[in-house]
């Protein structure tokens, strides 16, 4: 469905995220928050898209409610929700966006930008979901999945709509390509992008 170039390694969650199962969820609430705070910059950036702003208030909305969720199990697992990261897998992908020229370029491009972050979250949560040795976390992540994969469509979606002459195909495979360049750095901490 995402046309990912490079698929995660189930062997990162065996190896990686079983071994720190409070590291990943701190870092996965602060990749809610940060979700959260994309959706409101975009309204901020593009006002006079009403459609896009309405569904930006909504995806910020249901990103705080994710983030309400993981924090909710942190505290449940007797946990604490630690510092926010840098995601430097989310820093580099934010250095090929463009972040000049035409507003429509811009705009198309951060759309593809959120895109990206939500097709390889989602890919990750079904790698967690799928070899996690924790039935909680597994059935856990395979909700969050689903959602995942709706913002990603969703983003989409949008670039196509307000696409005008660009070509959103082409510009995607080249995030695409790009992604995959960062991905393979990246797998061996224990958070969703490393």
């Amino acid at each position: 469905m995402f046309k990912l170039k490079l698929p995660t390694d189930p062997k990162w969650v065996r190896n990686v995220v079983g071994k720190n199962i409070p590291e990943i969820l701190t870092d996965h609430a602060w990749c809610e928050q940060k979700a959260a705070t994309n959706a409101i910059s975009i309204v901020v950036k593009f006002p006079e898209l009403t459609d896009l702003v309405q569904e930006m208030i909504s995806l910020a909305k249901e990103e705080l409610s994710h983030f309400e969720m993981v924090h909710n199990l942190i505290q449940k697992r007797g946990f604490e929700l630690g510092r926010e990261r840098k995601d430097d897998y989310v820093g580099l992908l934010y250095n090929f966006m463009r972040k000049g020229g035409a507003r429509n370029e811009v705009l198309i491009d951060r759309l593809l930008f959120a895109a990206m972050i939500e097709a390889r979250s989602c890919e990750r949560f079904k790698v967690l979901s799928e070899n996690i040795d924790d039935a909680e976390l597994a059935s856990f992540y395979n909700e969050l999945m689903i959602s995942e994969a709706n913002h990603y469509t969703m983003f989409i979606g949008f670039a196509r709509k307000y696409a005008g002459s660009i070509d959103v195909e082409k510009r995607w495979e080249e995030w695409l390509a790009y992604e995959a360049q960062v991905i393979q750095n990246f797998g061996v901490k224990e958070t969703v992008h490393g």
